[in-house]
């Protein structure tokens, strides 16, 4: 279990967005289960933190999924509107101070400098929003702009968190942020494409003479598999040069970005090991192996 310095109970009314949430309900427990089961690559990351940091960095992951949940997870678009539209004006009683939500309750307790951080939890769910206008994007510098309101913004949130220089993190935190998703995009692709989004640029599966129909109907070829090892050096490129991008003085305080990276390069290698073979499944890794990754690289000197 995630350790936290104190333990907070409160009763709030479910939100139009989910009215299943129980009541009363402790907005940490909350948080966890939503953001970071025991056995998720979110769980080893987040125990990598100091435990007086980790219920505001749970909770912003459990925003973050929040967010995902809410245009991803809704085929009617108009319900994912509505949604989204609950959540806009629940940011704006988060910033009120009047929070009805537990994640942003957990947000008002453990934010030390929540009015800083308003603009880019703005800015992140005008991200997600992306995903309910459209499902592709025509090349590279247009999936950019989705990585960056989304990966981006998080990543510097997460940083700002715990860093010992708020005020630089977004010269690095940002590049850090899209390559992680650039590998979740490969990790994901196959249940991504069933639910008719591909984040793969349209230009990029034209020049590898592979279409959309392919993805979403499974179906292998040697095409896939050159498009897929494209995708993959990107994404492991990517991570590395932002993993190294990360200040001398701060890699002590990312422990938990650093450990996100360090299980996406290790799934993507155990992708490349299984032949790119992601349209039917998701390749993860074991609980005790995430485990092991997390620790190691959390802990890494450089």
């Amino acid at each position: 279990m995630l350790q936290f310095s104190a333990r907070r109970a409160v009763r709030c009314a479910p939100p139009a967005s989910d009215p299943h949430i129980p009541i009363p309900v402790n907005f940490d427990d909350y948080c966890q289960q939503k953001a970071a089961p025991p056995g998720s690559s979110a769980y080893y990351a987040l125990r990598q933190a100091s435990v007086a940091r980790q219920p505001l960095l749970t909770a912003l992951f459990a925003l973050r999924r929040e967010f995902e949940e809410t245009v991803k997870e809704t085929s009617d678009p108009t319900i994912g509107r509505t949604k989204l539209a609950w959540w806009q004006k629940e940011m704006a009683a988060l910033a009120a101070g009047e929070p009805s939500h537990p994640v942003s309750k957990a947000l008002t307790a453990w934010q030390r400098d929540l009015e800083d951080s308003y603009p880019a939890l703005q800015a992140l769910l005008a991200g997600y929003e992306m995903d309910l206008d459209q499902a592709r994007y025509l090349d590279y510098p247009n999936l950019q702009r989705y990585m960056a309101g989304v990966g981006g913004t998080f990543a510097t949130l997460v940083a700002r968190a715990t860093a010992r220089n708020p005020e630089q993190v977004s010269n690095w935190a940002p590049a850090l942020g899209q390559a992680l998703m650039l590998a979740q995009f490969v990790e994901a692709l196959g249940d991504d494409a069933r639910h008719g989004r591909i984040y793969i640029p349209i230009d990029e599966m034209q020049r590898f003479n592979v279409t959309a129909a392919d993805l979403i109907n499974r179906r292998y070829s040697d095409a896939f598999t050159e498009l897929m090892r494209f995708q993959t050096t990107r994404a492991r490129d990517a991570l590395n040069a932002a993993l190294a991008a990360i200040p001398a003085e701060e890699r002590p305080t990312q422990r938990t970005l650093r450990a996100q990276a360090a299980l996406s390069l290790a799934v993507l290698d155990e992708i490349e090991r299984e032949g790119y073979q992601v349209l039917h499944q998701r390749i993860a890794l074991t609980p005790v192996r995430k485990l092991w990754i997390a620790w190691r690289a959390a802990r890494k000197s450089n």
